[in-house]
Formats: C-alpha cells, structure tokens, sequence
C-alpha cells in the first residue's frame, strides 16, 4: 500500500517501517560520475532511470529512500518531472520518502515551500523533508505545523558533518550549543506522546562528535536521519557507539556505498547493507 494511504502520524509510520524492514535509508544521488558509471545519459532522462531502478532495489528490502533533490533539479523542469516520478513510484511501493531539499526560509515562502513538497496529492509530494533552521527554528513553525496536519515529518538540519559547520553548531548560545539549541526547539514544537516517535526530527550526521555539539537524550524518541554511514567512514556496528541514547530512532543514510556497485548488483548491495542494520533495529 502507498504510504499516502494512511492517516497516522509520520512518527509512527516511520517506526513501524524500522520496525519491520531496518533502519537503512537508501540515497537516490544521480550525480554525473554515477550517471556516466552506470551507462546513463546526464540529463533528465538519465536520472529518472537512475531513480527508478534505484526505487525497484529498494522496495522489498529497506524502509526508507532519501532523494538527493538538487541532482534533478540541475535539469530544470524535466528533472523535477523526473524527480515527481520517481518520488511517486516509491512511495505507491510502500517506501517511506524523505526528499533532501533543505529548504528554509522565513513567512509565506516557507508556507510555500511545506505546501509543495508536504501537501497530499501535491506533485511533489513526500512523507517527509529536510529544512535549514539557521534563519531561526521559529521560521520553520508554519512547516511544522503543516506538516503535523497533514501526517508528514520534517527533518531539520542539526549536527551536520561538513568542516565548515563545527563552528557554528559548537557555538554556545547561552550554556547551550547552537546544536543544542536548534534540537530542542524542534523537540519542544511537536507535542507527540512520550513513547511514541515524534514526527519532527533532526539530521545528525554520523561522523559528528555528538557532545562537542551539546547533544543528548531527549524527552521522547526523535527520529535521527544520520547521513555518514557507508563511504564517509562510519559502520552499522558502530551505530550504538556514535548516536548512545538516540540510537533508538536513527534512520541511517547509505548513498554512494550502495549506488556504487551500479544497476546491476544494485538489489543485493542493499540488501547486505541493509542485514547490518537489522540487529540494532528498534521497535
């Protein structure tokens, strides 16, 4: 069944689907290098096949895809009409779609940005997107709260692994970190009950040094999208290790570790990265 086809909350379909397939999350990243490797045009032709034969791997192993939007968008209209397809066709097989567009932005052109890519039957539409929350997370409220109504997540940039960002996000604001800050905005603006997965949740990239970043256990289980795993170094095993109390409800993201073996080994790549996960899976 299509993940449109239900009523709950993001939070709660998210955990279920953990639950029953792991927490791997596949990266659809059509970049030129993988385009040319995998025999594709590098146009938007190219990507929706890229897409597509992606989506197909995917389907009966993992849970979740995370669709690098800006590798479609270079295309202008027709990659977006293949982003729009791809995105469709995964969520009609059962998968969980967190778009990564990291928008952010204050007032109606935030509303705008929710409304496309968070709204039912919307042409864009995902369970889930990822957003900047360094014009103020209060910039992001309308988002959330469209989100929250229409059963969708929201990611939003906490932690992330870049060199350019520690100083940043280490920065204290107050006794917290500006890390800290931002996550427990986002905490404190969804009301879900304790126990049960929130719909808002953070990006916590898995190479990051959690405590120089001031974070920590929270009130409830966030979901943690934790891009990082696979070719930028970190391991399943190490999973525990890295995220401690918030191992709970990461979601781990795997893009060019899997996309790597190309179309044809494809299915089983994910599927040996995927079993990896499976023993530290939550319910």
């Amino acid at each position: 069944m299509s993940s449109s086809g239900s009523r709950r909350p993001f939070g709660s379909r998210l955990r279920e689907a953990v639950a029953a397939r792991g927490r791997l999350c596949v990266g659809i990243d059509p970049h030129e290098a993988l385009l040319r490797e995998w025999g594709l045009g590098v146009d938007a032709a190219g990507v929706r096949e890229f897409g597509l034969r992606t989506v197909d791997a995917a389907a009966s192993t993992v849970a979740v895809v995370k669709p690098q939007v800006s590798f479609f968008e270079r295309f202008g209209s027709a990659g977006y009409a293949a982003l729009e397809e791809v995105m469709a066709a995964a969520r009609a097989a059962g998968l969980l779609v967190i778009a990564d567009a990291k928008r952010g932005d204050i007032g109606t052109t935030m509303d705008a940005y929710a409304a496309a890519w968070l709204t039912p039957g919307a042409a864009l539409e995902a369970d889930a997107l990822t957003v900047s929350p360094y014009l103020g997370v209060g910039a992001l409220s309308t988002a959330f709260s469209h989100a929250l109504a229409h059963q969708k997540g929201v990611f939003v940039l906490a932690a992330t692994s870049n060199p350019e960002a520690s100083a940043l996000q280490s920065a204290l604001r107050g006794t917290q970190t500006v890390a800290a800050t931002v996550a427990a905005e986002v905490v404190a603006a969804d009301a879900t009950a304790a126990g049960e997965w929130a719909s808002l949740g953070l990006v916590v990239g898995a190479t990051v040094d959690l405590a120089a970043r001031g974070l920590g256990a929270f009130e409830r289980p966030v979901p943690v999208l934790a891009p990082g795993f696979g070719a930028q170094g970190a391991e399943p095993a190490h999973l525990p290790t890295i995220f401690g109390d918030l191992a709970e409800a990461v979601i781990a993201s795997e893009s060019r570790s899997i996309l790597s073996a190309g179309p044809k080994d494809l299915a089983a790549r994910i599927a040996e990265r995927a079993d990896l996960y499976r023993g530290g899976s939550h319910g």
